[in-house]
């Protein structure tokens, strides 16, 4: 149906119910990305491009393979090795068999506490505001409706910067510029096969489609978020998040759909994270004779909340109907991680495959979840630990030992590097490169610190971590947080009055990065309070600590 008739239905119907003009008006906006979308057809088989019938040279003995698993908003303690969902009764066992049988992360951090820029820095392997990749692409439409979808109260409300939408690009031109060399062209040049699967949210026009950006095969979907099924499918069970604007965007304008190197959009035939599991497995098959590059965005756990209703039956004890969806996301989540471990196995690839496993960011706040990034305060959107503190772990039998732990700081562009040199390749010498070769750290080769300082920015949000001091600098509302993790880790104790000597001396190191940075390729287009220690559900009372995110 053409979309002037589904939005004319649409006033027709809202008119004869008796919505007033303003509800009739944010219907229609909140829908209308939604009606305007691309068709989608039915399901059709993918033809994975494969390798040579017999390898020029054993698995042992030739380059490793180098797949990147990554989450989308999986909180710190999500997974058993943390703590676990359900008073930790939700096991992860393969995500956790990552770390058993190679290396755990234990301070790893993502690239940026929004989804977006933090994959910029990993697929980069730099810090994403150097080329000006600050916010994460969000469209207008969602952007303008936030304030106004909002639950509504006497604490401080997002506000929508009308005055930048003029200097606004569309939507599709916010991304990675085709003058960053990626991951996948780097390696593709040294030979890797390169396969992207899942979500990109790094761009769609100007050069910045995952297939213009280095990968040979690309299966997924170039927006932020995507269905798991059809909200009606007999097979899922639902949670909607009614107080939460970015739920009621996704539930009203998301497809269910993937496309194959940029070609026509199609339904998948299967819950999406058995779907991109299954295609990964025909991907190293195919591939199992020549080493290859596979970058594995899951869009799980992000919400809209959508589980099968087979995992949800399996956990009845959990009695929150919200966190039971939100776990048995996570057991497929982790049942994709075992299959595709399992896969590895069987094509005689385990030992020389390097598997790196983390997530995007920490668990959000728009979930109404409070314990999924415990121990450590705060949410994605927000610089706190809950935010940036991830799972990340790597797995490679030949050079990292079963039972490695790293307690040293690292980063997400830490895997760039970590991944050109297991394939013997330099990285680029022309421009500044952020990231660190972990593998000396991992085989015990390497003491001391992969990085003295980490950043991150927001807009008016800067934080840096310099040794074990982390400093906070925020604009609106004007607040200095210092904070020194080696006795504080979970950021209870506000030292910024009683150490001035330590923030000026971080506020020194975070004005010299700052202004190393590029100019910002996009403006911030809402500016959102976040409550610290409140899930989104919870209203912000008047004491309470909160952001103010840019975005």
């Amino acid at each position: 149906m053409k979309p002037i008739v589904w939005i004319g239905g649409a006033v027709v119907g809202l008119a004869l119910l008796g919505f007033g003009g303003l509800a009739l008006k944010d219907y229609v906006v909140l829908h209308i990305a939604g009606w305007r979308g691309p068709p989608v057809g039915p399901n059709r088989p993918v033809v994975w491009q494969a390798g040579p019938a017999t390898p020029a040279a054993a698995p042992a003995d030739r380059p490793p393979n180098i797949i990147v698993i990554l989450a989308d908003d999986l909180g710190y303690n999500d997974i058993s090795l943390n703590g676990g969902l359900g008073n930790g009764t939700v096991r992860t066992p393969n995500i956790d068999g990552l770390a058993q049988s190679g290396a755990v992360l234990a301070t790893g951090y993502a690239g940026n506490a929004t989804c977006s820029p933090s994959r910029a820095a990993l697929m980069t392997g730099r810090y994403p505001t150097r080329f000006g990749f600050e916010f994460t692409a969000v469209p207008v439409q969602l952007a303008q409706l936030i304030p106004t979808l909002a639950p509504r109260g006497d604490g401080p409300r997002p506000v929508f910067r009308r005055d930048r939408v003029a200097e606004t690009p569309p939507y599709e031109d916010m991304g990675v510029p085709a003058s960053e060399i990626t991951l996948a062209e780097l390696l593709k040049g040294q030979g890797y096969h390169t396969i992207h699967l899942g979500k990109w949210h790094l761009g769609e026009t100007n050069g910045m489609r995952p297939e213009q950006q280095g990968f040979d095969e690309s299966l997924g979907f170039i927006v932020g978020a995507q269905m798991f099924l059809p909200a009606k499918d007999p097979n899922v069970v639902n949670a909607r998040q009614d107080f939460d604007p970015i739920d009621k965007f996704l539930w009203a304008n998301l497809p269910y759909s993937v496309q194959y190197n940029g070609g026509e959009r199609f339904h998948p035939d299967a819950y999406m994270t058995d779907y991109l599991t299954t295609e990964a497995l025909a991907g190293i098959r195919a591939n199992r004779n020549r080493p290859f590059f596979m970058y594995l965005a899951y869009n799980a756990p992000h919400t809209p909340l959508q589980a099968l209703k087979s995992d949800y039956d399996a956990l009845g004890h959990i009695t929150n109907h919200r966190e039971r969806v939100y776990a048995a996301m996570i057991v497929a989540l982790d049942r994709g991680v075992g299959r595709i471990m399992a896969e590895l196995k069987a094509q005689g690839l385990d030992e020389n495959t390097l598997v790196v496993f983390t997530s995007d960011n920490g668990g959000a706040n728009y979930l109404g979840l409070p314990k999924i990034n415990a121990p450590f305060r705060g949410w994605k959107l927000t610089f706190f630990e809950g935010g940036i503190r991830v799972p990340f772990m790597m797995h490679w039998p030949e050079r990292i030992p079963a039972g490695t732990r790293l307690a040293a700081p690292v980063s997400h562009f830490d895997i760039y590097a970590t991944a050109a040199a297991a394939a013997g390749v330099a990285l680029p010498a022309d421009r500044k490169m952020d990231g660190v070769d972990l593998s000396p750290f991992l085989a015990g080769e390497a003491a001391g610190r992969p990085h003295q300082a980490l950043f991150w920015r927001s807009g008016g949000y800067r934080v840096v971590r310099s040794g074990d001091w982390k400093l906070q600098v925020l604009d609106r509302p004007a607040r200095t947080w210092l904070f020194d993790l080696a006795s504080d880790p979970t950021e209870q104790r506000d030292l910024s009055a009683s150490r001035p000597d330590v923030v000026a001396a971080l506020t020194a190191e975070l004005e010299a990065h700052n202004a190393a940075q590029g100019p910002t390729m996009w403006p911030a287009l809402v500016e959102a309070p976040v409550g610290v220690d409140r899930t989104g559900e919870e209203k912000i009372q008047p004491g309470d600590t909160y952001v103010t995110w840019s975005n």
